[in-house]
């Protein structure tokens, strides 16, 4: 859960005219600091590591025991002690080594002149003349230079006081996590205050230096030692587009070990001050987050969506808020809570976006309970989401479900039969004017769905045989509000599903490429038979067509939900084959390829009558419901080596002699971290059913995508993505990017430039390209300045991983 940054009370660009002025740096051989030789770890980033050495003398009996040694020691005339030449003194885990030392006639009190060496539990110091008391274990000692081996901290001061309750002070002091003899980066302070028992540092009147250049100031600061979460103000975000500045504040609070929530005031100077903010928390059964912001009267700045008016939101409020939890009653037994909502389907495209442009399509709302037994599995839900589009069409609303009841469940016998219970009742409802909205999307209403199954599994080491029966009934009752209308409002349909799939396995050694391999041969036959229903004037709630894939070659179904039950009679028909280590039992290599013959027209589409579609008007839906023969599917598998891999598809229509999709893969993946992904896709319009028409592809598509990550170093990657659009000759998305990781900073520089369809597939007139800069710089132990791509190059690039700061 936790946060960590940078955490300031105070932020700007100026410098303070009293400047702390730290002494010199001491060399690296005097810090503790040893460069790595052969031993070094693999992806070292560093050059080397402080390493603590050992204690000169051994630790007395109790922990305030004072044990001593020196070349010679003699007493004062007030009773004081002398000590000269190789002077140590330890006192439990403190250790002090200096050329001279005093202790006081009440011995509680030494004095010590320089150069001088103090350690403490992984801490050392170096200065000047010091005072130390030995009943508190405080000290002061001047020109001082520490080093903090674990936390790779190291720094300079004036003056450095260790205070009675453990924490250390120090006078016009520095701060960094950079090595000895680097001044890439620190803190200078004139009073810096380190609690190493909280884990958090502050600093007054601090400037940030890169190099010998002041680039920040702050009045005060606060920073972490360690990875401890503490509350404080994160590294402000600051972004420039055109004549636009977005400046954001965020401010972290540390609430408990198991909550916490961070406030972000941001500035955008286009739209005004929005307040933004986040809370979360964890139990141990339950956890949760709620986020959300708020712009009283948007100013009206421009978005970047050239589709909309000009100031489409001048003087509106523009907020969301998005609250999850999720938790469990007992390990069966388990609720999940959801809500979001946005003023406007346009606010995450003004305000929301990152780097990756990553799409909020929707905003959740959900109550549910379910229990998850050995034989049963019941749920209780309340569900709906708000789509996020502007202008958002009345038919273009989602359903909710207010409730949905499920109860499912299974059986099996020893002797390979089985049974299965899906049940459901919902009630649907949308926030509509039903006058407003085709008749036959204006319904509302109750639907219940039952699905009985029996079947027989024989499973052998050589084949596999497997009748299945299904009976689907369903039964709704239907409110068309205010339309006047002759429509049935009480609909049943009871529709059986027959299948009947089987397989053989054949199986040889053989040797090959200085190997052992068993190859596998698997014929399959699957037939299945679902009847021709009426189901014109039945609703759709949540039903959508299903794409063709080599999977749908084995199934029944056409469609998805329960709204529509598509009509087949088909055999199916395929063979694969498959390459296994005979040593290991992993797949080296796999390609299956299967048909279905159709013995009737499929006659049942989403508008649910059994009238196949105009030829004229609609000739892939007219082909696809009167085709004898699906394509011929083929299905690729190939791990070439440890490193290289293959993955390919093509549907064929034999008939017409054309491929209706393709594609085909290679990727490579190197223990070092390099990456390399090649692919390309063709898809014949029309070919894929599925979704809203707007977001079915007007055209023919043809892409390569090739993407890469190369890690030249421990220190250096270098990514980058070309998406390619050959239809309409044009690039889809360019992104180039490079992360340096040095042993003190780190940087993330990325430039992207990619189109926006603007939630319409099926036209490319309303594509706009977007583009963006994007920087980010880490100073380790401290924080970082901009937005990370961590994410979003991991989604872009299959198979990388970047390095974490």
């Amino acid at each position: 859960m936790g946060k960590r940054l940078l955490w300031t009370a105070l932020a700007g660009l100026v410098t303070n005219s009293t400047q702390a002025a730290p002494p010199p740096s001491l060399p690296a051989d005097q810090l503790d600091w040893q460069a790595w030789g052969e031993d070094a770890p693999p992806g070292a980033v560093c050059r080397g590591r402080y390493v603590m050495p050992e204690y000169e003398l051994a630790p007395g009996t109790t922990p305030e025991e004072v044990l001593s040694s020196s070349d010679s020691a003699e007493y004062g005339e007030q009773g004081e002690t002398l000590l000269r030449g190789e002077v140590v003194l330890r006192r439990g885990s403190r250790q002090l080594q200096s050329p001279r030392v005093r202790v006081n006639a009440a011995r509680d009190r030494v004095f010590a002149e320089g150069p001088l060496t103090l350690r403490d539990q992984g801490l050392l110091v170096r200065g000047g003349s010091a005072e130390l008391a030995l009943d508190s274990d405080a000290a002061e000692i001047d020109s001082a230079h520490y080093v903090v081996h674990e936390s790779r901290l190291r720094g300079d001061a004036r003056r450095l006081a260790r205070l009675e309750d453990g924490r250390y002070r120090l006078s016009e002091a520095s701060f960094t996590t950079c090595e000895p003899d680097s001044r890439l980066w620190r803190l200078i302070g004139n009073d810096i205050l380190l609690d190493r028992e909280e884990g958090v540092g502050t600093a007054t009147n601090a400037r940030l230096e890169v190099g010998r250049v002041p680039v920040f100031y702050w009045p005060w600061v606060r920073f972490p030692l360690d990875d401890r979460r503490q509350s404080g103000f994160l590294w402000p975000t600051l972004a420039f587009s055109g004549d636009s500045f977005d400046y954001a504040q965020p401010y972290y609070f540390n609430l408990a070990p198991n909550y916490d929530a961070t406030l972000t005031p941001r500035w955008l100077s286009n739209h005004g001050l929005l307040l933004g903010g986040e809370f979360r928390y964890l139990f141990p059964e339950d956890e949760g987050r709620i986020e959300g912001a708020f712009l009283s009267s948007d100013q009206g700045g421009d978005n970047d969506n050239p589709n909309d008016p000009e100031d489409v939101f001048e003087g509106e409020d523009r907020w969301y808020v998005d609250y999850a939890h999720r938790g469990r009653f007992s390990p069966r037994l388990r609720y999940n809570l959801r809500y979001g909502a946005a003023s406007d389907g346009r606010y995450f495209e003004d305000f929301g976006r990152d780097f990756g442009e990553t799409e909020t399509e929707y905003l959740s709302r959900l109550g549910q309970l379910s229990y998850s037994g050995t034989t049963w599995f019941l749920e209780a839900k309340a569900q709906g989401y708000q789509r996020l589009e502007f202008p958002l069409a009345d038919n273009d609303k989602p359903f909710y479900r207010l409730p949905s009841l499920t109860a499912n469940a299974s059986w099996s016998q020893d002797n390979g039969f089985y049974q299965q219970w899906r049940s459901n009742a919902t009630y649907f409802w949308r926030d509509v004017d039903e006058t407003r909205v085709p008749i036959a999307e204006s319904a509302t209403g109750s639907r219940v769905h039952l699905a009985p199954a029996t079947g027989w599994r024989g499973d052998t080491r050589w084949g596999f045989l497997e009748p299945r029966f299904e009976l689907l009934h369903t039964a709704y009752d239907l409110d068309y509000g205010q339309r006047d209308t002759e429509r049935d409002t009480s609909l049943t349909r009871t529709v059986p599903v027959g299948s009947l799939d089987s397989g053989l396995i054949f199986e040889r050694e053989l040797n090959a490429f200085a190997s052992d391999w068993r190859q596998t041969l698997e014929p399959r036959l699957y037939y299945a038979y679902v009847p021709e229903r009426d189901q014109s004037e039945f609703p759709d709630f949540d039903t959508d067509e299903r794409a063709f894939s080599y999977g749908q070659l084995w199934s029944p179904y056409r469609f998805t939900g329960a709204d529509r039950i598509g009509d087949v009679n088909k055999v199916s028909y395929g063979v694969a084959t498959r390459f296994l280590e005979d040593d290991s039992g992993r797949q080296r290599f796999s390609l299956g390829v299967g048909q279905s013959t159709y013995f009737d027209d499929r006659t049942i589409g989403m508008e649910g009558d059994t009238q196949i579609p105009d030829r004229e008007d609609n000739f892939q839906g007219w082909y696809n419901a009167t085709r004898d023969q699906s394509p011929v599917v083929t299905q690729l598998d190939w791990q070439i080596t440890d490193r290289w891999s293959t993955r390919y598809e093509w549907f064929y229509d034999v008939d017409r002699e054309l491929t209706e999709r393709t594609a085909s893969y290679l990727r490579y993946r190197d223990p070092a971290g390099h990456v390399l992904n090649l692919g390309y896709r063709w898809q014949l319009e029309g070919f894929d059913p599925s979704g809203d028409e707007e977001d079915q592809l007007g055209y023919d598509r043809e892409e390569y995508d090739v993407s890469f990550a190369y890690r030249a170093s421990a220190s250096l990657d270098l990514i980058g993505r070309f998406t390619y659009d050959n239809t309409n000759d044009r690039a889809l998305e360019q992104l180039a990017g490079v992360q340096w990781n040095d042993c003190c900073y780190g940087v993330q520089i990325a430039w992207r430039e990619w189109v926006e369809d603007n939630d319409t597939a099926n036209t490319i007139d309303d594509d706009y390209t977007d583009r963006g800069i994007f920087l980010r710089f880490v100073f380790k132990g401290l924080g970082g300045v901009g937005q990370g791509t961590d994410s979003f190059f991991e989604e872009s690039i299959p198979g990388y991983r970047p390095t974490q700061f």
